[in-house]
């Protein structure tokens, strides 16, 4: 199963499943979104702010550890469909390592930079020898042009993304980090909801404004093949939960 996914993402760092999510998995991460909103903007209110970090209110949001919070998240992070997913892309081994809400607000929500998701790894206190993990960026709604959907630049058209963690530069006022400026070759990926765009965190990739009248809502779902430690300390950074021993599922939601 997914071999064509399987053998772009080999050599591309990208794969797309499209409608993967369906039915109750969907509905699910739709309900939940708004209640992470509404946590996010509880934060901003108590410390008088109106962003943290790379959250900017009414803008666009990232909400990040909701399983600890809303445990019937933990259905589709470990179910079947994310397992073979993983599978197809990442290996036999693999850890359930990160998830978090991305939402762009309505009338003009904030891009995000170019940039890899290792470089935020490395910058914010990461190991960085880590083994690229795995994104599957998962819209809860249609992601066309218009709200800002992802787009990528394949391993081909910069080679040595597939081989290292680029410099990251933070921008000022959003807080984003930038990696790369050049998107010529850029790959833009319009998918309907509950599709899976899955890509290596060394994979350099972007979102547009939103430029409609509706929220852009994502659930993020990060997999890695190795239990990621902090340097130092050595203690666990974020979450190793296994979801694949062998190839086998160990854990289901």
């Amino acid at each position: 199963m997914y071999d064509q996914q399987r053998e772009q993402f080999a050599t591309e760092g990208y794969a797309v499943f499209e409608a993967a999510l369906v039915g109750p998995m969907l509905d699910l991460l739709r309900e939940q979104c708004e209640s992470f909103i509404a946590r996010e903007d509880a934060k901003m209110d108590e410390m008088g702010v109106d962003s943290i970090g790379i959250t900017h209110r009414g803008r666009r949001y990232f909400a990040n550890e909701c399983q600890r919070q809303q445990p019937a998240l933990r259905s589709m992070l470990f179910s079947d469909t994310m397992a073979r997913i993983c599978r197809a892309t990442l290996g036999d081994d693999v850890y359930f390592f990160f998830d978090q809400y991305v939402v762009k607000g309505p009338d003009g929500g904030l891009p995000f930079a170019w940039h890899q998701d290792s470089g935020y790894m490395n910058t914010y206190g990461g190991p960085k020898d880590h083994k690229p993990y795995l994104t599957c960026w998962c819209p809860l709604d249609d992601a066309p042009v218009e709200n800002g959907t992802v787009r990528l630049l394949p391993f081909s058209a910069v080679p040595e993304s597939r081989e290292q963690v680029l410099p990251h530069a933070k921008q000022p006022g959003s807080n984003d980090l930038v990696g790369w400026t050049d998107s010529d070759a850029a790959v833009t990926v319009e998918v309907p909801a509950g599709s899976v765009v899955a890509f290596s965190s060394r994979l350099l990739h972007a979102t547009g404004s939103n430029q409609t009248s509706k929220m852009r809502r994502v659930y993020l779902a990060q997999y890695s093949a190795e239990a990621i430690v902090n340097p130092g300390t050595h203690h666990l950074r974020r979450n190793a939960i296994p979801l694949l021993r062998d190839g086998e599922q160990v854990t289901i939601g």
